[in-house]
């Protein structure tokens, strides 16, 4: 085996959020099913953007607000992800590399422009997406480093590199090449819909490739198809050596084929914007495990994570997390 100069690599796509404040009659009027993400175009993105209200710019991505979690929580970080050189690519390359991830990954040079997520957040505090994916559809299996994944104790994979197909076949190499270094990888089923388009595919990739699968309560009913929240699971249980599965408020559940362990929520004094919850739940459910933590502190630091972002608005911590999990 490599040596392990990371914790924890992760592919996804890297996509910068434009987040403004709205409320549910805009929505409406949009024709946006609250609290889902949506794949749009680039003349839809445009549309969109044009009638929200001000926005603020940040780096985001599911996959690569987890890795800035696991570098806030003192880990080994690296990312693949495509974007084109514009300028929102070199935002988001640098903003990435600011908060200690490795990103190798070069840019495009010709092609679609830089993915980009408009984000609305509306008093309740829940969020809805539309995500123009722009050069993301241009990652393939040339992008994945294989020395970088051999070298990489947990290969962290969104769902949604299943919607482009070349993103899907670099998602399938890196499986592969972390399997044959025999180590772990991880897979967040990222969105109920993305589960809807590719129920079948991902059930069948996490039997055969998944170590630890992170999801939702809906995201999970989606994909065993079952009736509540104890039936899936039931079902997950075996299908996939560990199951990280959060419920908002109600905490999360980890299940293995021998046990179950329940996890309150850490408390927040008020959630200010839920975006990027379950993306550094991830975070720091990865950074216990790495770290040789049972699964239970690892879903207790999950929820420490998850607790410090949705306390504000953006998907990433404003407060260093490591500064958090003392003595835990």
């Amino acid at each position: 085996m490599a040596e392990t100069r990371h914790d924890v690599v992760g592919i996804g796509n890297a996509i910068v959020d434009v987040l403004a404040h709205a409320d549910d009659a805009f929505l409406e009027r949009e024709g946006l099913a609250k609290g889902t993400m949506a794949l749009i175009d680039a003349e839809r993105a445009d549309a969109l953007y044009g009638r929200m209200g001000p926005g603020i710019e940040v780096s985001g991505g599911s996959a690569a607000n987890t890795l800035a979690g696991v570098a806030s929580l003192g880990g080994r970080a690296a990312y693949f992800g495509k974007v084109r050189d514009d300028e929102l690519g070199r935002i988001f390359a640098h903003d990435i590399r600011a908060t200690g991830v490795h990103f190798p990954t070069a840019p495009a040079t010709s092609g679609p422009g830089t993915a980009r997520c408009l984000i609305l957040v509306t008093p309740d505090a829940q969020r809805t997406m539309s995500t123009y994916l722009g050069a993301c559809v241009d990652l393939g299996p040339e992008d994945v480093d294989e020395d970088t994944v051999a070298a990489s104790a947990v290969t962290y994979l969104e769902g949604y590199l299943f919607d482009p197909p070349r993103a899907r076949e670099a998602f399938v190499k890196a499986a592969e090449i972390a399997r044959r270094n025999g180590r772990r990888v991880a897979l967040s089923l990222s969105d109920p819909f993305c589960v809807d388009r590719h129920r079948d595919a991902l059930r069948l990739f996490a039997r055969e490739h998944v170590d630890i699968l992170f999801a939702n309560e809906v995201e999970i009913l989606s994909l065993t198809g079952a009736d509540d929240f104890q039936g899936a699971l039931d079902m997950i249980r075996g299908t996939v050596p560990i199951a990280a599965l959060t419920r908002s408020a109600a905490g999360s559940a980890v299940a293995t084929a021998d046990a179950v362990h329940e996890v309150a929520a850490a408390p927040v004094a008020r959630v200010a914007d839920t975006t990027g919850a379950g993306d550094l739940y991830a975070a720091g459910f990865l950074f216990g495990l790495t770290a040789g933590r049972d699964l239970a502190t690892c879903a207790r630091l999950g929820s420490i994570a998850a607790a410090e972002v949705i306390s504000h608005f953006g998907a990433r911590p404003e407060t260093p997390l490591a500064s958090l999990i003392h003595g835990i």
